[in-house]
């Protein structure tokens, strides 16, 4: 198995943050991979995926480059650079763009576990790599960027919030399949069998991606480390609980939805990227709620996080059908 050897100096000052480029990759292997976890995200793929399809189909070797340094169980470390947080899209796609193209091509074999096909010996991978997920940015995330950060910023809400009250193992165990808090100073970052490496000193990320898609990375000459992991949001942004009739129309649809979100303690920031209302609709929602008994707050950390009373748990459950009122889970 994989795993780091973490100082608790280097774990008490990671960080998280958001990477227009690390989000630009994951979905970029989103649609490689094209494996549909629920209905909703099978929607997402039948909007995107045949274009990018299409895409590939005019460029057989960008399509090859794809599959070997992303499609498979290890990533090409050029095309996903470790992130510093303080650059923009543009100046971190300039970065894979200056691969040497010998490095390119060595990665690429560590991906395929040995030599490349005659397609991939060329001299402009690094060239056709930045061009597609140039692509996918203009095309894909960038028209959603902002409801992609909302939700990614609002995971990082939540696991502040689980951070102040377990700890980081409670926080570090949620994140990938394979991750595991082991004790001593050990984290299990993958199954997978990769030598131990020692971190102290070194600067640790943590980011957040809106596909269900994770990684790990880093720099070793600059001793910067990145887990990559999947949110808590989902790509296509619909799963949410439905909202019963009744409810509805004795709240108004916009409130009777944040209501039935607070099933589990929330922030402002994570309603907001849930339901898509602007800030001050879901601030107006929550006093309206919390002033009228449904809707109670209490803070943790820095932020406030509200949840529904008893009152509003009676509410909620009034407005399921008959057959779903006594199942406590039901939505």
């Amino acid at each position: 198995m994989g795993w780091w050897q973490i100082g608790a100096d280097t774990l008490a000052a990671g960080r998280f943050l958001v990477s227009e480029l690390v989000e630009t990759t994951a979905t970029l292997q989103a649609l490689e991979r094209g494996t549909a976890s629920h209905p909703a995200e099978r929607a997402w793929f039948d909007t995107h995926r045949p274009a990018y399809r299409e895409r590939l189909a005019g460029d057989p070797a960008t399509a090859q480059l794809v599959a070997t340094g992303l499609g498979g169980l290890w990533n090409a470390d050029f095309l996903t650079p470790t992130p510093t947080g303080t650059s923009t899209f543009a100046e971190d796609l300039a970065l894979v763009r200056r691969t040497p193209p010998d490095q390119a091509r060595a990665d690429l074999e560590v991906s395929r576990g040995g030599p490349l096909p005659s397609p991939l010996c060329r001299p402009d991978l690094p060239q056709k790599a930045a061009d597609l997920l140039e692509w996918v940015w203009e095309r894909i995330v960038g028209p959603d960027w902002p409801r992609r950060r909302r939700i990614m910023e609002a995971d990082i809400v939540a696991r502040a919030a689980r951070l102040s009250q377990g700890g980081w193992a409670a926080v570090l165990e949620s994140m990938n399949p394979g991750m595991r808090w082991l004790g001593d100073s050990r984290l299990q970052v993958n199954p997978r069998p990769y030598p131990p490496r020692e971190l102290t000193g070194a600067s640790l990320v943590f980011v957040p991606v809106t596909p269900r898609q994770g990684w790990v990375s880093w720099d070793a000459e600059e001793r910067r480390y990145a887990v990559v992991y999947s949110s808590s949001g989902v790509l296509s942004g619909t799963e949410r609980p439905p909202v019963p009739d009744s409810l509805g129309r004795l709240l108004g649809p916009a409130r009777a939805g944040v209501l039935v979100l607070l099933d589990t303690p929330r922030s402002t920031t994570q309603l907001v990227a849930l339901t898509g209302q602007g800030l001050g609709s879901v601030g107006r929602h929550l006093k309206v709620l919390h002033d009228a008994g449904l809707a109670g707050r209490r803070r943790s950390g820095r932020s406030v996080l509200y949840f529904r009373t008893e009152a509003g748990e009676v509410l909620v459950r009034a407005g399921r059908p008959p057959e779903a009122r006594d199942r406590p889970d039901a939505p």
